[in-house]
């Protein structure tokens, strides 16, 4: 049988919960450890990629661990090696690998947004480029691309961030017209603040927006697990933006729908932010 014809055989995309092949970047920790949980528990089989050398002990042991630095095209290149042979094919690729930014404009450094940029949008742009020829081969497959309620909804003293959101959310919309011929999903997962670790990874010198952000986190009613739950319940029903709350939903279409309303609460959080810098 001929690689094309075993990638072609080998999909279970659209079963889902029958043993799914399933590649998910940062999947260590957060909302990438609580999918990894939740693919596994489900019986599919799950490869985690992060940034550690060896197995981090938080990684599930009944998933597969390989070291991926989503900013190496080098890493992603032997991920994709990996996944054909050891499995054949790959039926869902979750870009999740992120990290957390915050600041205004007149303190945050371009180091900062070159940061952000290369791994919360070139690092999804390089997991989309490495696997859809694969996708294609298989005429089939799912790629999940984490980006946030920031990439739907902007507001003020994070615009590094959303600007990265908002493409990756783009990016995903683009694609997922793009690929549809070839039977390929593509979701954009969105969701808003929930209790997780993401905030360890800020850096910079704006010390108020570091402020609001950990409070921001650390006072979410969600967990990663929930959210990880709701993401599932998307990517079966092959949803193109997953929304994971009910902050999420009220947010996105007062913006849609009431932009009024929207501009007047995102205009006071600026000038709350301004008075806390002041203060600072």
């Amino acid at each position: 049988m001929t690689p094309r014809a075993q990638l072609a055989n080998s999909s279970r995309s659209a079963h889902p919960g029958t043993g799914r092949r399933v590649l998910i970047t940062g999947g260590a920790s957060g909302l990438g450890l609580a999918l990894a949980r939740a693919f596994a528990e489900r019986g599919d089989r799950v490869l985690v990629g992060d940034l550690a050398e060896s197995r981090p002990d938080s990684v599930p042991g009944d998933t597969a661990y390989l070291r991926l630095d989503v900013r190496s095209q080098q890493d992603w290149d032997a991920a994709l090696a990996h996944v054909r042979e050891t499995w054949g094919g790959l039926d869902v690729l979750v870009n999740n690998a992120g990290v957390a930014t915050g600041g205004r404009i007149d303190v945050e450094s371009i180091a900062d947004w070159e940061r952000v940029i290369d791994i919360n949008l070139l690092g999804v742009v390089r997991g989309c480029q490495t696997f859809t020829p694969m996708f294609k081969e298989q005429r089939s497959g799912h790629i999940v691309n984490t980006a946030s309620l920031a990439g739907l909804v902007h507001g003020p003293g994070m615009s590094s961030y959303n600007a990265a959101k908002a493409g990756v959310v783009a990016l995903s919309e683009t694609l997922g017209f793009e690929l549809a011929p070839w039977d390929i999903a593509v979701s954009a997962v969105c969701p808003a603040f929930f209790r997780t670790n993401l905030h360890e990874s800020l850096q910079g010198k704006d010390t108020a927006m570091e402020e609001t952000a950990l409070k921001l986190i650390t006072r979410a009613s969600m967990t990663a697990d929930e959210v990880a739950a709701v993401v599932l319940k998307g990517i079966d029903r092959r949803k193109r933006i997953i929304l994971t709350d009910r902050l999420g939903h009220q947010a996105y279409w007062t913006k849609r729908l009431v932009r009024p309303a929207y501009d007047r609460v995102a205009t006071k959080a600026g000038q709350k932010l301004a008075r806390k810098s002041r203060d600072a």
